[in-house]
C-alpha cells in the first residue's frame, strides 16, 4: 500500500531521512501553466517525468534513482501520481504519494516556479 502524504507535512517527513526525491508527473503543458516545484530548496533533487505511454518505467530507469530512496511522487491533483506510485512499488521502489498533488504544494506555501 502506498503511503499518503499532505503537503503541507512535507517539510517535517522529509527530516527523517535525507534519501528522498521528488518525481512531478505532470505534463509540459501543467508545468508552463501552473509552475514547477522546487524541491531542491527543501533538499529534494527534484525530477520531472511525463506519463506519455507504456515506457514510463524504462525512461523513470534511466533518471537512475537509487532503490534505497524513497520517491515522492506529484500531479497536480494526486491521481496520476498514485498510479506512478503503484507501477514504482511494482519494480521495487518505495515510493510516497502527494495526496493533494501541486494545488496542495503551491496552498502550502512551498516552494515553486511559476
Amino acid at each position: 500500500m502506498i503511503k499518503q502524504i499532505l503537503s503541507k507535512e512535507i517539510k517535517e517527513y522529509i527530516k527523517t531521512n535525507s534519501k528522498k526525491v521528488l518525481l512531478d508527473v505532470r505534463t509540459e503543458e501543467e508545468w508552463s501553466m501552473f509552475g514547477k516545484p522546487e524541491g531542491e530548496k527543501l533538499g529534494l533533487k527534484t525530477y520531472f517525468l511525463t506519463i506519455k505511454d507504456e515506457n514510463f518505467i524504462q525512461e523513470f530507469k534511466k533518471l537512475s534513482i537509487s532503490k534505497d530512496c524513497e520517491v515522492f511522487t506529484l500531479c497536480k491533483v494526486g491521481q496520476r501520481s498514485q498510479f506512478v506510485a503503484e507501477l514504482l512499488e511494482k519494480n521495487d521502489y518505495n515510493c510516497v504519494n502527494i495526496s493533494d498533488g501541486f494545488d496542495g504544494w503551491q496552498f502550502s506555501d512551498l516552494p515553486f516556479l511559476k
